[in-house]
């Protein structure tokens, strides 16, 4: 009979832990409505909600496709490793395309307008750094392909930021102003990205050398365009293609990174 009991006790105290570590692990998400002017937005907050303490807060920038289920699953993935992410809406009412040419629609507009587009994301980066979570002077950014644009964009404008990363975006074309960026950067650019040409590369890096900028540039061999996406294949443009390996590591470049940046 005390055998049994000793048995009952110990499975009662592993599901105990069971239940506990679920709650530890779960990530809390919601749709956020705010607005730029008249436009409505809507964005996508993530966070684990098993402690009520401050963290540092990371913004992420979706592709061309408009704010979809890569860009959010992103967010989850900062929340739980210990951040809150905010997802950004840079199109208006959380819209998204699944054709080409409409995202490159939506996409040029926006980069063609660099006032509205840091308009845009700074409409974000006020919504993730008035929420009570957020350590206010600790946020950082990443985006993907038109994503990666626009963190680099706001890198050169000086956005108060930390740090900000590209997983296969553009360069902004502009010079950015010696002393202007005060970002860290991190670029993780497809080796064999058949959109970015090499002249672009080199231009880039030599803008961030006479800007003074901190800056890594990581190129990963043999991955294409939204080397991140794993919906990336079954667009059929053959610029694009996922690559797990680029996407792993790629992740934990940027991780390194924030780790560097949020340590103070």
């Amino acid at each position: 009979m005390r055998k049994r009991v000793t048995l009952l006790t110990v499975a009662a105290v592993m599901a105990l832990w069971m239940l506990n570590a679920d709650t530890q692990a779960a990530v809390h998400t919601e749709k956020v409505q705010y607005k730029h002017g008249a436009l409505a937005l809507e964005g996508y907050l993530a966070y684990d909600d098993s402690s009520k303490k401050q963290r540092p807060g990371v913004l992420v920038v979706h592709e061309w496709w408009g704010l979809n289920d890569h860009a959010k699953k992103k967010a989850e993935e900062l929340a739980k490793h210990g951040y809150i992410a905010f997802a950004v809406d840079m199109y208006g009412e959380g819209k998204t395309t699944d054709h080409p040419k409409t995202a490159g629609e939506w996409a040029t507009a926006v980069r063609q307008d660099r006032q509205l587009s840091k308009e845009r994301f700074l409409a974000a980066h006020e919504v993730l750094r008035a929420h009570p979570l957020t350590i206010k002077n600790r946020i950082a950014a990443i985006g993907y392909c038109f994503g990666g644009f626009v963190v680099l964009s706001m890198a050169q404008e000086g956005v108060d930021l930390r740090g900000v990363v590209s997983f296969h975006g553009a360069f902004p074309a502009e010079k950015a102003a010696p002393g202007t960026v005060k970002a860290k950067i991190l670029v993780c650019h497809g080796a064999e990205d058949p959109l970015i040409k090499p002249e672009q590369i080199t231009a880039y890096q030599e803008n961030l050398k006479s800007a003074g900028a901190d800056w890594q540039f990581i190129s990963y061999g043999g991955a294409k365009h939204s080397f991140t996406n794993p919906g990336a294949d079954k667009v059929g443009m053959p610029a694009l293609g996922y690559n797990p390996d680029a996407d792993r590591r790629s992740w934990k470049a940027m991780l390194a990174l924030f780790s560097e940046i949020f340590a103070d």
